[in-house]
């Protein structure tokens, strides 16, 4: 079942390392799909690493986590990850990560401030550092939703990054830009002089604009702002 969602997430699982979210077979992917009794996920497996994984590696689970499909070990982080998809229902795509930048700032912040328009574009505003819960378990759920706010990332404190979205695209967009603004934080950090801020209506411009960024046609983008309004 789910054979192109599968694929899609190997893809994005190679793409999370490609642009140095993660090592070996850290984080995980995981997304909602549409089952003949209801929703269902497709998750990534347990301790492999991306590129020696295949399509085929990807478990489909319900939403107690009973394996549907699938004959790997499910991520350890599959209850945390149920937690969030139950509790967030505009969210279709959870993407776990353990980006340097952004866990660094986290350590010593509360909050990523919004001080790039990139990362207006695609967290839609600071992101909020959530207080530590232990790895592989529901408390790491439960802090992130808790601290996500209407944010598309939040930091786990002592551990990593969550995004999420109403896809694998935009979860993983979170991510990167996410990362891109943590290193410029850092370098305006390490110069001790105060960090130009953006004003709450530059970020709101920043995030409209992301809205209508990219190839989409107009009836994609009316859904988008449909749902966003939901």
């Amino acid at each position: 079942m789910f054979e192109d969602v599968k694929k899609q997430m190997l893809e994005y699982a190679l793409k999370m390392d490609h642009y140095g979210l993660i090592a070996l077979s850290g984080g995980n992917l995981s997304a909602r799909v549409q089952g003949p009794e209801g929703d269902l996920f497709v998750v990534t497996p347990s301790g492999m690493i991306y590129d020696e994984m295949v399509p085929e590696d990807m478990l489909v689970v319900d939403i107690d986590g009973n394996i549907v499909e699938g004959e790997r070990k499910a991520s350890v982080d599959t209850e945390a990850l149920l937690y969030i998809f139950k509790n967030m229902p505009r969210v279709n795509a959870v993407i776990h990560t353990h980006q340097p930048y952004a866990t660094g700032l986290g350590l010593v912040m509360d909050e990523i401030p919004c001080n790039l328009s990139t990362m207006a574009n695609a967290a839609e505003g600071s992101v909020h550092v959530a207080a530590y819960g232990d790895p592989g378990s529901l408390s790491m759920g439960v802090q992130a939703v808790e601290s996500i706010g209407d944010r598309l990332a939040v930091v786990l404190k002592h551990h990593g990054v969550i995004s999420v979205g109403r896809d694998l695209r935009q979860a993983l967009f979170a991510c990167v830009y996410l990362e891109e603004a943590a290193k410029t934080v850092q370098v305006a950090l390490s110069t001790g002089l105060p960090m130009a801020e953006m004003t709450p209506e530059q970020i709101e411009e920043a995030v409209a604009v992301f809205h209508r960024y990219g190839q989409h046609t107009l009836n994609e983008r009316d859904a988008e702002e449909a749902a966003a309004k939901q």
